[in-house]
């Protein structure tokens, strides 16, 4: 699964391997958790790319609540086309979850001990993802998850499932719902290339998403 990760990428690695201006708005984070509004990229109206705020943890239109959400920060790749909270995002409302890493905690010597996880070139991922719009009386809200797949070589030491990560000349086909039906989009998610990760135990003050900061990422013994 993911359930916390990082975005803290330059602008402009962003903007030159996904083709998407990210506002000055958007500040570093390396503490991201679920119920939190998180930086995403999809298509607008005129099938631009743009990036937007979204709130992690998708509420389905037919949902009664809002709370829905805290069970749906993932959607696993397999049964996104049956699963009735996920499968017609699936088909019109796919999205790019943008991280610079991201945390999976392993149990050692009796305790769960947490590994920041980055690519080795320290390039932005975009994890794939879905999103959706929902109304409660007068006030909307747009949500989204990430979607996950089996894990690859690397992965396994740590977890059994990993985001399923885009390549970016994937990224235009995941986006284009009009044009790349669900069995394409499907063949995309698939685990990412076991050498290009890599990852280092960090503090178990992650484990707190009121702490935030650079230092989260120090490598501990």
């Amino acid at each position: 699964m993911c359930g916390r990760y990082t975005f803290f990428s330059p602008r402009e690695s962003v903007t030159r391997l996904f083709d998407t201006p990210v506002p000055v708005s958007i500040e570093a984070r390396y503490n991201i958790a679920p119920t939190q509004f998180v930086p995403v990229i999809r298509l607008d109206a005129q099938g631009g790319r743009k990036l937007v705020m979204l709130h992690w943890g998708l509420v389905p239109s037919w949902a009664r609540e809002k709370a829905i959400g805290n069970r749906m920060i993932n959607a696993r790749a397999e049964t996104l086309a049956e699963k009735p909270s996920f499968k017609r995002a699936f088909s019109h409302r796919r999205c790019l979850v943008l991280a610079s890493g991201f945390y999976e905690w392993r149990k050692e010597d009796g305790a769960r001990r947490p590994y920041f996880i980055s690519r080795k070139d320290s390039d932005p991922i975009a994890m794939a993802g879905l999103w959706e719009s929902w109304r409660h009386e007068t006030e909307p809200l747009e949500s989204c998850t990430i979607i996950t797949t089996e894990a690859n070589d690397f992965m396994q030491a740590l977890h059994h499932r990993m985001p399923a990560i885009l390549a970016p000349e994937e990224c235009g086909r995941w986006l284009d719902s009009e044009n790349v039906g669900i069995v394409e989009a499907a063949d995309l998610l698939r685990p990412l290339q076991a050498d290009s990760l890599q990852a280092w135990p960090v503090s178990t003050r992650v484990n707190n998403p009121r702490n935030e900061g650079a230092r989260l990422l120090d490598p501990v013994a």
